[in-house]
């Protein structure tokens, strides 16, 4: 969808509404103030071509990727409860896992603009595989779950000692995405899968638990094959290991 499009009409809707304090609300609570934002990292980083930016939106955050270089990622709702180790939490996970997973990882800078805090890091060109067709990502579910398996190997069962403290006292047996489904991006032209974005729901969990997460939100990858795909793949690879 075109985010950015479509917040900046519902900006200029609310532009009509005569109650200024209605407008205020609306644009916090409904737009998560993202003009503001959007124009604090205009000014921060005048050198950038913000001609060409696309918004994204998804669970607790709102982002912006600019001229294909970058994206800036930020909470939907700013809380001056929200602890600094919070924000920090999906920087310290990925800084950990950068060396171990065999999928490209964004690394994450922690940047201030106008009194935000967002997460900046490098552009992964690519198509997010559940934007393929249901019978491309069946034609491609074995050679695709192969290397999302040889990703949840490494990383459910490495265990980063930087991040130990994150791991918390929930039941576990290794590191999960835990939202994989949504976030893998494929090279169009060689069909390999050349990344893996957006790690704010990692956590310890268990291992069936990522197995669902392969294909939870999409009726389209159930349908395709994908997670027995990766569940086998994943199998044979545990069990060479093992020899």
């Amino acid at each position: 969808m075109l985010w950015k499009q479509f917040f900046e009409i519902c900006d200029l809707l609310c532009g009509l509404i005569p109650n200024r304090n209605l407008r205020k609300k609306i644009r916090k609570n409904k737009l998560f103030d993202w003009r503001q934002k959007y124009n604090a990292l205009r000014k921060k980083y005048p050198e950038l071509n913000f001609r060409h930016t696309k918004m994204i939106k998804g669970g607790w955050n709102i982002g912006f990727i600019v001229d294909k270089k970058y994206v800036f990622k930020i909470r939907k709702f700013f809380d001056k409860s929200i602890p600094i180790e919070k924000i920090m939490r999906e920087k310290r996970i990925t800084d950990a896992f950068a060396n171990i997973s065999p999928l490209r990882i964004p690394k994450i800078e922690i940047v201030k603009a106008g009194g935000y805090t967002f997460y900046k890091y490098d552009f992964i060109p690519g198509h997010n595989l559940n934007a393929f067709p249901e019978r491309v990502i069946t034609e491609n579910a074995w050679h695709w779950g192969k290397q999302i398996a040889e990703f949840i190997y490494a990383v459910h069962n490495a265990r980063p000692h930087e991040i130990d403290d994150l791991r918390g006292d929930g039941d576990g047996d290794g590191w999960n995405h835990n939202d994989i489904c949504n976030n893998i991006i494929v090279n169009k032209k060689t069909m390999q899968i050349v990344g893996l974005i957006d790690w704010e729901y990692s956590g310890w969990g268990t291992l069936d638990t990522e197995f669902r997460n392969t294909v939870a939100f999409s009726k389209k990858m159930q349908n395709s094959g994908f997670q027995i795909a990766v569940m086998a793949q994943y199998k044979s690879i545990a069990g060479n290991a093992n020899k």
